[in-house]
């Protein structure tokens, strides 16, 4: 009897061994909105306002949708496979290894700068109080003298924090996102009932004032779509919530959708909130003394010292928790590049409470060195957004590569509507990383092309076997982001759409955001369909899907 050689079209799903399934709907949900009301909610409202003027409110609209895109597609991944660190395992499945690293290096390096920022936000609002924290330099604050004692005794408390197990990390988050809930939402209702002017709307220069290119361009530069990169929690503890079939989209979708509402109506009330006389210099001049921020400031300006208070004290707290929550996003990512061989086993150890303890080792060494004087820290926001984009895209591609790989595979979440959803969230993705501009996405160019040369010496030394490259069905990789660099490149910058024109980061070329928007779908297009040619077999797919390391993750 001859056997079957049909290619599989299911295969079984192989949940991470050791690891604790501790986080609950709610938690999960909170992991996401505790990371998007981060330190960017204090100063979202202005920047936005600087550059888009009162149709920043569609920004945050824009930027919800499109982050909304991108969930959709992860929501259908995580909950076929929850597995620890999805973001950087999903490609891994239909692409290979080669397009893992690209995309798990970028991610990775991206998501271990966001706790020392955080850190560093902290601290540096707290400066006024504490002036022996940091040292101004040009603008910039530095860590200096005691402040270093601070700096790295955070890290290590969010790693300490992380390293005594997921339980206890989801229940302090939790109680940290309901005080920031309950701040956020006390700060709009206060601000609609001290002042409401609607006047500041379509007064000053129209409801548009620098034009529709602006809406589009505030949604990077005024840290809006950085602020929505915090869905991906859901994604990275996918493998450590009790019922990923209902806990994954609930708290992608949820996260999102929450936020988005919550920051346009902070929008609303700071713009009319505003006294007249600030808008006399048009909105890009806009601006406040006060150190906490400008919703302090709005708030002292409207009387309500206490307020400002509150607001002081949030400005603490808020980067605190999304610092503590990326300190359990990076120590996962690297769990999951070590769970694709592209990375030393050892950073797959756990404890006995189920938590990759090397890889918080590794993180919080690596975090520390991010307090080193770098030039332009405050800059370092647009590269952590540009790198994001770039990582999210690829999880796009493997839903259709997999519903072409796999078509019998059950899918609890489906998406509708075959390529459409998967190739409208490729196309979000790679106009994030447009909007980026060169300035900031040749940083991001520089930091992956380190990657490679990590991956290069990686499999040299490495002492086990380690799985093909496969550099064919990854190479739609270096192609897509070549392609996305030399249109970043010739792209434009428009210096009548902020206050201060680096912050758009353009190129010295003639592709604006229009012409830029149909060159980026076309290249997307393109891109989508040459990754679906080059993709791994089904029964290759099938066996990275359903290894099942022999030799489990060690448990100490």
């Amino acid at each position: 009897m001859a056997t079957s050689t049909a290619p599989p079209t299911q295969a079984k799903v192989q949940l991470d061994h050791g690891v604790r399934r501790d986080v609950n709907k709610i938690s999960l949900l909170f992991t996401g909105v505790g990371a998007i009301i981060g330190s960017g909610w204090l100063f979202g409202a202005l920047y936005a306002s600087q550059i888009a003027g009162p149709a920043a409110i569609l920004s945050w609209i824009i930027g919800a949708i499109m982050i909304m895109l991108i969930g959709f597609a992860y929501a259908e991944l995580s909950v076929m496979f929850p597995v620890v660190g999805g973001i950087i395992r999903f490609p891994h499945y239909s692409f290979g290894s080669f397009a893992s690293f690209s995309s798990g290096w970028i991610s990775w390096l991206a998501a271990a700068a966001v706790t020392p920022i955080e850190v560093l936000a902290t601290m540096q609002y707290a400066y006024p109080y504490a002036g022996w924290l940091m040292t101004k330099v040009e603008g910039e604050y530095l860590v200096s003298g005691a402040g270093w004692f601070v700096a790295i005794g955070l890290m290590a408390l969010y790693s300490g924090i992380n390293i005594l197990g997921v339980r206890l990390f989801a229940q302090l988050n939790n109680l940290l996102v309901w005080w920031k809930l309950a701040v956020i939402v006390l700060v709009i209702v206060v601000l609609f009932a001290l002042a409401f002017h609607p006047g500041n709307l379509t007064e000053f220069g129209g409801f548009a004032p620098s034009g529709a290119g602006a809406i589009f361009t505030a949604i990077p530069a005024a840290g809006i779509a950085f602020s929505y990169l915090g869905f991906r929690n859901g994604v990275e503890f996918a493998g450590e919530t009790n019922n990923p079939q209902r806990n994954v989209p609930f708290a992608l979708i949820g996260s999102v959708l929450i936020t988005a509402i919550i920051y346009v109506l902070l929008q609303i009330a700071f713009i009319t909130g505003l006294p007249q006389d600030l808008l006399g210099q048009g909105w890009a001049n806009l601006s406040f003394a006060e150190n906490a921020g400008p919703l302090a400031g709005l708030a002292i300006m409207l009387n309500a010292f206490w307020l400002a208070v509150l607001l002081r004290v949030d400005a603490v707290i808020s980067p605190a928790d999304t610092g503590l929550i990326y300190a359990g996003v990076t120590t996962r990512l690297s769990y999951a590049n070590a769970r694709n061989d592209n990375a030393p086993q050892a950073l797959t150890k756990l404890n006995k409470r189920g938590v990759p303890w090397v890889s918080i080792l590794l993180m919080f060494v690596v975090g520390c060195l991010f307090f080193l004087p770098f030039p332009a820290w405050s800059k370092f926001i647009g590269f952590i957004t540009s790198a994001f984009a770039v990582s999210f895209a690829p999880g796009c591609l493997v839903v259709g590569a997999l519903r072409r790989q796999l078509p019998d595979q059950h899918r609890p979440f489906r998406l509708p509507g075959g390529d459409t959803i998967p190739l409208l969230a490729f196309f979000a993705s790679n106009l994030l990383v447009f909007w980026s501009g060169w300035s900031i996405n040749e940083k991001m160019l520089a930091g992956l092309l380190v990657g490679y040369v990590v991956f290069v010496v990686y499999h040299a030394v490495t002492s086990h076997d380690t799985p093909p490259i496969d550099f064919r069905s990854g190479s739609w990789f270096p192609i897509w982001l070549g392609g996305l660099m030399v249109i970043s490149y010739l792209g434009e910058v428009d210096p009548s759409a902020a206050a201060d024109p680096s912050l758009l980061g353009g190129g010295d070329g003639f592709i604006g955001i229009g012409l830029g928007a149909i060159v980026i779908a076309v290249w997307s297009l393109v891109m989508y369909y040459y990754s679906m040619a080059v993709r791994l077999p089904a029964h290759r797919a099938v066996a990275y899907i359903e290894k099942t390391p022999t030799d489990a993750p060690t448990t100490v």
